[in-house]
């Protein structure tokens, strides 16, 4: 029996992928970037001096019963005039995100988050602030419920409460107390006083039933 002559040596394929020239390749793709990182800047800036944006607009809004003339952007929100413009810093800035109610105004009878409404659409409508709570000689009886009660700790979210409270209790005038826990479902605090500021509400209705609405 005849031995069949040897097959011929398989010959090795060479793998098209290598560790060594992925590295290399990285590293080449790398470089390119980054220098394209450093190229775009310069390229940005000379582009934005040629950029034109929207500018500030001269406004009026109607707070607590007076025209404030005021110039914002397109972009400001009701809650940065009131702070760095008007100068009614009762509306405080915690979540910035329309959920927390520290920020809490009223617009034409509705509680609002103020750091989500822009002051430009606040043109022409009624705006209620903590700062039109409140005069010289008489404390509104939302507030002075509140500090019966204890319905504060740090005070941060106070203000955002009060006003929410007021707002509500305009329209739910003999609420219960799950009426009032619900009702301010939207403002939250962080050191917890909620029993305080549910029963602070529930004595400011039994006060403004008795005409004393400030």
């Amino acid at each position: 029996m005849t031995k069949p002559p040897d097959s011929p040596p398989a010959k090795k394929i060479k793998s098209a992928f290598s560790r060594r020239g992925f590295i290399k390749g990285a590293g080449l793709a790398g470089g390119a970037l980054s220098t394209g990182l450093l190229e775009k800047p310069a390229e940005a800036a000379k582009a934005a001096g040629n950029a034109v944006g929207p500018d500030a607009v001269s406004i009026s809004l109607k707070i607590n019963g007076k025209a404030v003339p005021v110039t914002v952007e397109p972009r400001t929100t009701l809650l940065d005039a009131f702070r760095n413009q008007i100068g009614h810093t009762g509306a405080k800035r915690v979540c910035d995100r329309g959920t927390c109610g520290a920020c809490t105004s009223i617009i034409d009878g509705k509680a609002v988050y103020s750091c989500t409404t822009l002051a430009i659409d606040a043109q022409g409508k009624n705006i209620e602030t903590i700062e039109g709570f409140t005069s010289d000689t008489k404390m509104h009886p939302v507030s002075a419920a509140f500090v019966n009660h204890d319905g504060q700790q740090c005070g941060y979210c106070t203000p955002g409460f009060v006003v929410a409270a007021k707002n509500f209790l305009d329209r739910h005038p003999n609420p219960t107390m799950q009426d009032v826990e619900k009702g301010l479902g939207g403002n939250l605090c962080r050191c917890g006083t909620y029993v305080g500021v549910r029963e602070a509400v529930l004595q400011a209705a039994k006060n403004m039933k008795g005409g004393n609405r400030g």
